[in-house]
């Protein structure tokens, strides 16, 4: 399955009051990794921040050209790879290595509720939720327990800058919490007799 970002086509009827898959979109298309989630857990270790990397972040923002030429790269690898939407705070890690920037409703926390029973997109029937791949590749690496996770809001001005960047000077720290946000299971409020 290939990655695009290309402009969809405009709506299309395909019968009485239906629109086509692709109608109205118009936001990114999901996208399955090009590589497998074993070999990226394991780059992730040789990506974790050091002194060498640090240096290298720091040496790259200290110049505009630099940040151009850095960024570009990074856009047109992680582009190919992950699908990538370059919003500078790269979730990868944590979701098995499917972009959650590339579901078209662009959701950080998870599935939207028209995920498919064969896992299909909502929004584009003929692909997989993003969400379905996370999950799967997750799992196949022991690491289900990565998406529980909360993801936090993404913050718009960091669109398009380098997430490498911001991961080598800890920048992006706090990106998602510690646990799922729960101390316990929550209460299910049911009334009780008068």
């Amino acid at each position: 399955m290939s990655i695009s970002t290309r402009p969809l086509p405009s709506p299309s009827r395909t019968g009485p009051g239906e629109l086509s898959p692709a109608a109205g979109a118009g936001g990114p298309l999901p996208g399955v990794p090009r590589l497998s989630a074993r070999l990226l857990y394991q780059v992730q270790r040789l990506l974790a921040p050091n002194a060498g990397y640090r240096w290298l972040a720091r040496w790259t923002a200290a110049s505009p050209a630099r940040t151009r030429i850095f960024t570009a790269a990074e856009r047109a690898a992680k582009a190919r790879l992950f699908g990538c939407q370059m919003c500078g705070q790269c979730t990868l890690p944590v979701t098995g290595y499917a972009c959650p920037m590339s579901c078209p409703k662009q959701l950080r926390n998870g599935p939207c509720g028209g995920v498919g029973a064969d896992g299909s997109c909502e929004v584009y029937p003929a692909m997989r939720c993003v969400w379905v791949v996370a999950y799967e590749r997750a799992e196949s690496q022991g690491r289900v327990a990565d998406l529980r996770l909360l993801q936090r809001p993404v913050d718009h001005r960091e669109r398009g800058r380098s997430s490498w960047v911001n991961y080598w000077l800890g920048r992006d720290e706090g990106l998602w919490t510690a646990d799922d946000g729960l101390a316990a299971a929550p209460r299910i409020w049911r009334a009780g007799p008068p």
